[in-house]
């Protein structure tokens, strides 16, 4: 052997083995469409294209209250370009729509209940010419006070046929007459935020021969969304198709159907394909919000610190519309003392309509509104007893077993606890030092800030919690097929990857079940069987658990006919890295030799336990099941001006099963950093009714420089045995949790109350005196 050659053998002997793949549950498995989102390839709604294509624009009202008295679309019809006009003359079938209550016109007709509704829709042959037409439709308005305080609600006439007060929860629970050593009492506002999702609000409409349509949307509920549309276009659900595009990631309904509905309805008129890109401003106008919320709080304790009664009253303004003003209430109210044993409560809860932007569902609605108010409370007990605000916290904290103000008993894991203890015995970060290079660790940044003599650390902590699933007797079910060809395996679900990655979790819960490596999510459209909506962790939950249903199916169809030959149970076969072998070694095999050129499929349901609706007390087995979440916030805050840097959050939480480690992670991650967006930015503000900058300048997001070091220190996997694999929902809870959180630490830093979200600087501002 030559010296070369004997070289060459020896760097082959010695050259490491190649990394396996991860796959499986457990392992950190790349999403499948992560390489085209970041070159820049993943086709998004705003990217579809159609032979023929028609341009859309929508004409909304400048006013946020106004009578109709005439629409006069003559100019625009006449316009060179323009092919239709619709308004509310136009609409076929169901003049309503809506998520949760169908109280919203598809077109305004007689009144206008807030800035931005949809008066009228144009389609011309160039996006130019479709807006210039929109604007050439003449309204007569007879403009009308508007609503706009919640409170005012109650006492105002009526902006809506139904009323303005939507729902009215009265929770009892207990001693009305129990009362504590200590009282504390609080007043509370939250702002309203914009889910501001990722690239443009965008759809295409395609007209069949069948006379029906095609909407292609980056939809987050495609069943939903078809059922609506054909009530609307007066066709039969089956002559509506809704094919789900690239989503760029959703933490709301991901959609306004203000304008998904009239694509379809210009296309059925033109009989050409109809595309609409919203702009920022429309999406601002159009789609719904978090609900602002007003809160008054009363803590009763006794000398220990030991909650008595907790008495609350909360009011949703629900904008013009109910959407998911209902669920939000019940949530609000269910949680309304958080995850504490309080054996007395008596919440009230409203949603009312008003003459403001329309509010709907939001990561973490109702929860994230009353943790930030609750926390609070118990800050202000803390600080009146003489307390630890950490230690107060761990003689109240809720456990497995005990009962929340709705009469439900925890069932789930309920380390609350635990993850305190985590997050509170984690190291502090350093202080900064006081250097001119380390200026940018200063609240406002180099030239921003004032003196370092001027800045306070504050540390502060939340307890948050959230439902999963629906509540109130909502039917959770999903539906999904698994097949299997020639080694390669195809999912089949209607559930919607909304950057919640189940796509990746179906390819993991397939080659676990199968040792299949090669695992492909179809594409999702109406034609598949329905899975439900994409929020509240319900896709890990429900789908995976139909996924995971499906796999085993046809595990069972594979591994019976060896079983039967070899005379022994399916039970005593395992499958692992593609390989079947049995208990005792005598049977060895791979599953694609086992396969012998078949094709195997199965379908299967998952429909998790049945809950009920809260009676006339607020009692009830309302939620299916709960997550938890403790973090601690260290800040640093200028009380000068009043401006606030968060320097770590230390998160602990229960996750019941880690599934994924990097895309849980992540998740987590991106839910705190939300919740710094509500806490110290976001705030979509209205002057009587009018929204004011309805842009990205006006309203701030928070970019990668405002994010602070998140610490993970503790997940908790105390698998839940009702959910399949055990598993939690992740993301909603540190949206919730973190503004609380991160208004203590203010709180700690400046001594003042810090009692509305986001925090203003005056808010933050500690005057000399």
């Amino acid at each position: 052997m030559s010296n070369e050659a004997a070289t060459a053998t020896t760097a082959a002997e010695a050259a490491p083995a190649p990394e396996p793949i991860p796959h499986g549950l457990g392992a950190s498995l790349q999403p499948a469409d992560a390489r085209a989102k970041t070159e820049g390839t993943f086709p998004y709604a705003a990217d579809l294209w159609a032979e023929g294509l028609l341009w859309a624009a929508v004409l909304r009202s400048p006013h946020p209250h106004a009578r109709i008295k005439s629409i006069d679309t003559a100019h625009a019809r006449e316009m060179p370009g323009v092919r239709a006009v619709v308004t509310h003359e136009d609409v076929p079938g169901s003049p309503l729509l809506g998520r949760g209550k169908a109280d919203r016109p598809v077109f305004a007709s007689e009144v206008v209940r807030h800035h931005g509704e949809p008066i009228a829709a144009v389609a011309a042959d160039h996006p130019d010419t479709a807006r210039l037409a929109a604007a050439a439709v003449i309204v007569e308005y007879e403009v009308l006070d508007p609503v706009t305080d919640p409170e005012q609600a109650f006492e105002a006439e009526p902006l809506h046929p139904d009323g303005n007060l939507i729902r009215h929860i009265p929770l009892r629970h207990g001693d009305p007459d129990a009362a504590g050593d200590i009282v504390v009492e609080g007043l509370y506002r939250i702002g309203r935020q914009d889910p501001a999702p990722i690239g443009a609000e965008a759809g295409l409409a395609v007209p069949r021969p069948d006379g029906g349509v095609e909407l292609y949307l980056a939809s987050t509920d495609p069943h939903t969304d078809r059922d609506r549309a054909a009530a609307c276009y007066g066709l039969e659900p089956e002559r509506v198709k809704v094919v789900v595009t690239g989503v760029p990631g959703a933490t709301a309904d991901r959609e306004d159907q203000g304008f998904q509905l009239p694509l379809g309805l210009l296309a059925l008129k033109t009989g050409c394909p109809v595309k609409l890109t919203a702009t920022r401003e429309e999406s601002f106008l159009g789609h719904t919000h978090r609900h602002p919320t007003l809160l008054r709080y009363r803590h009763h304790a006794d000398a220990e610190g030991r909650l008595v009664k907790v008495e609350a009253q909360i009011l949703l303004d629900a904008g013009a519309y109910a959407d998911t003003s209902a669920e939000a209430l019940a949530a609000a109210v269910g949680f309304a003392c958080g995850p504490y044993v309080v054996p007395n409560a008596f919440i009230e809860g409203w949603a009312v309509r008003t003459n403001n932007p329309p509010s709907g569902h939001v990561r973490g609605e109702g929860a994230m509104q009353v943790c930030a108010a609750y926390e609070a409370q118990m800050d202000k007990l803390a600080k009146k007893l003489g307390v630890d605000p950490a230690e107060l916290r761990l003689r109240n904290a809720l456990a497995t077993g005990d009962v929340l103000p709705t009469g439900q008993t925890v069932t789930c894991p309920a380390p609350v606890a635990e993850l305190l203890q985590a997050v509170r015995d984690y190291p502090l970060p350093a202080l900064p030092k006081d250097t001119p290079e380390d200026e940018w660790l200063l609240p406002g940044g180099p030239e921003g800030a004032g003196e370092p003599g001027a800045v306070r650390r504050g540390v502060g902590y939340g307890l948050g919690m959230v439902h999963m699933l629906g509540a109130e007797g909502a039917d959770e079910v999903s539906t999904a097929t698994v097949k299997v060809h020639d080694g390669v395996a195809t999912v089949l679900c209607a559930a919607v990857e909304t950057g919640q990655g189940f796509t990746t979790l179906a390819r993991q819960i397939v080659q676990e079940t199968l040792g299949i490596d090669e695992v492909h999510v179809a594409p999702v459209d109406t034609d598949q069987p329905p899975a439900g909506a994409g929020c509240r962790g319900r896709h890990t939950w429900v789908s995976g658990g139909a996924v995971e249903r499906a796999a085993k199916m046809v595990r069972t169809q594979l591994l019976q006919p060896l079983a039967h030959k070899f005379g022994m149970s399916t039970e005593l076969l395992q499958i692992t890295d593609g390989k079947i072998t049995s208990y005792d070694g005598v049977l060895s095999t791979t599953v694609t030799e086992a396969m012998d050129g078949k094709e195997l499929w199965a379908t299967a349901q998952c429909r998790p336990h049945p809950t009920e609706p809260l009676n006339d007390a607020g009692q009830g087995d309302a939620f299916v099941g709960m997550s938890f979440c403790a973090i601690r916030a260290v800040v640093d805050v200028d009380i000068e001006l009043g401006s606030v840097r968060v320097v770590e959050l230390a998160l602990a939480q229960d996750v019941g099963r880690v599934l994924n480690p990097a895309q849980l992670e992540a998740r987590i991650e991106a839910g705190v950093t939300q919740g710094v967006g509500i806490a110290l930015t976001e705030n979509l503000r209205s002057a009587r009714g009018l929204i004011r900058h309805p842009d990205l300048t006006g309203y701030s997001l928070p970019t990668a420089l405002d994010a602070p070091d998140i610490r993970i220190v503790k997940l908790v996997e105390e698998r839940d045995v009702v959910a399949p694999f055990g598993a939690k929902a992740v993301s909603a809870v540190p949206v919730v949790t973190s503004p609380a959180a991160i208004a203590s630490a203010v709180r700690a830093a400046t001594g003042r109350p810090v009692n509305r979200l986001p925090i203003r600087p005056q808010a933050a501002v500690v005057n000399a005196q």
